[in-house]
């Protein structure tokens, strides 16, 4: 049962050490980051910004249909996988 014990009593010690030291680095860290962003004059947009800059200004959609089919009215973009109602047969009749 002491072995049981100690194991606890060290495991305290080592839960007391990893706060002190994610404490330590997270600090180091943070002020890492106020020095990059005002090196780079960063925003926060720059920093927390969802898409790469070079793509900035680009719209991400639906594109627009490129083939019809005239018996139901579906149509298809031309991208991905073709539709049962065009695959393996000439496109050109099926262009909007």
């Amino acid at each position: 049962m002491t072995a049981y014990r100690d194991l606890l009593a060290q495991r305290e010690i080592l839960n007391k050490q990893i706060e002190e030291s994610k404490k330590t680095e997270t600090t180091a860290a943070i002020a890492r980051a106020r020095e990059l962003v005002a090196q780079y004059e960063l925003t926060v947009e720059d920093v927390f910004s969802k898409t790469p800059s070079s793509k900035k200004g680009k719209k991400i959609g639906a594109v627009a249909p490129k083939y019809r089919d005239p018996q139901t009215g579906k149509s298809w973009s031309g991208r991905g996988k073709p539709p049962l109602w065009i695959a393996g047969k000439d496109r050109s009749p099926f262009v909007i």
